[in-house]
């Protein structure tokens, strides 16, 4: 038996002036902390930053990245492309940059990539590249519209934190590369290696790929009071539990009028309205990631029935969860 170590999966980042430094960062901090954290006998991760030169390319914040590959002398064949983006703000609103020598390499490697990953408006760059033909993807929220119009052969969407469409993942703006960098490292090793790793970065969590660009912690305004702030993160950890007015009241020693006002205050929603959300998004999560069946995925989230699932994602998404699952599962399809 041989006891060769594995072979490293190899990344490469195509980075240009300008591109932004967290789509390139982010992603290697997150890879690189996983291939630490591998057990023994796993492929670690080879990430390699490559240019159409080598030497400093300054990025959008005027950080100075160091290329020590170029594109001609990058001869491996990628297990993984993650192509990193940049949006100038314009006049008119955020536009997408194309840097024409990164895509003169893509239509050259990318058919033959393992799997090519977009961050933000790298979608655009991928695109250009010809690889996003027939593939559903996502980019940031303010240049999806522009990359349907460009390009009608693609399947956009402006919500989802992250897609993957066959062997290409696409993704939303900038911190959501961090996702999208979790999602492939749960794709090589599991959910286990990638939470482990969310973890140790001090992520939130590990947000799912059709969750919404704006998430409800997002959503919800920060608050001043501890005691409010600790109840929403217990509201998060305990779905199933009784999460009524009366119930939520108590836990803060309050009268359930002064509790349902100081709720509003702090968060700018009601309690009813904050629970139902978060046991919704709650119900994508596992929706995504998961097989567990309706009557599972109900009584985990605190809906209680298949009936009252159904009622929450008609009404608050237009949809099922059979069709919601189909949709935004993040097996390939």
């Amino acid at each position: 038996m041989s006891n060769s170590p594995p072979v490293p999966h190899l990344v490469v980042i195509p980075v240009f002036p300008g591109v932004n430094a967290l789509d390139v960062t982010g992603p290697a901090e997150i890879l690189a902390l996983a291939g630490r954290m591998l057990p023994e006998g796993r492929a670690p991760y080879d990430v390699r930053v490559v240019g159409e030169r080598r030497g400093d390319v300054v990025t959008f914040s005027g950080v100075r990245l160091c290329v020590d590959g170029t594109f001609a002398g990058e001869r491996e064949r990628p297990d993984t492309v993650l192509v990193p983006g940049r949006v100038d703000i314009g006049p008119q609103g955020p536009v997408p940059q194309v840097d024409e020598a990164v895509v003169a390499w893509l239509r050259e490697v990318g058919p033959e990539a393992g799997r090519v990953a977009s961050v933000c408006a790298g979608a655009h760059v991928t695109a250009a590249a010809g690889l996003l033909g027939g593939h559903r993807v996502t980019t940031h929220w303010a240049t999806a519209a522009r990359l349907a119009a460009e390009y009608p052969e693609i399947e956009v969407e402006a919500d989802p934190i992250f897609v993957r469409s066959g062997r290409m993942w696409t993704s939303a703006g900038l911190t959501s590369s961090m996702d999208l960098a979790l999602a492939l490292v749960a794709d090589d090793h599991g959910d286990q290696v990638a939470l482990e790793v969310a973890r140790i970065m001090v992520m939130y969590l590990q947000r799912p790929g059709g969750q919404s660009q704006f998430s409800v912690p997002l959503a919800q305004q920060a608050g001043g009071r501890d005691d409010v702030r600790s109840l929403r993160l217990w509201i998060g950890a305990h779905l199933d539990a009784d999460l009524s007015v009366p119930a939520l009241a108590s836990r803060l020693a309050m009268s359930e009028r002064h509790f349902a006002r100081t709720f509003h205050a702090e968060t700018g929603s009601t309690p009813g309205a904050f629970v139902e959300e978060m046991r919704l998004e709650a119900a994508r999560r596992l929706l995504e990631r998961t097989g567990r069946v309706l009557d599972d995925v109900a009584r985990a989230c605190g809906f209680g029935s298949v009936e009252t699932l159904h009622r929450v994602f008609r009404d608050r998404l237009g949809t099922t969860p059979a069709a919601y699952r189909r949709r935004f599962r993040t097996a390939a399809h």
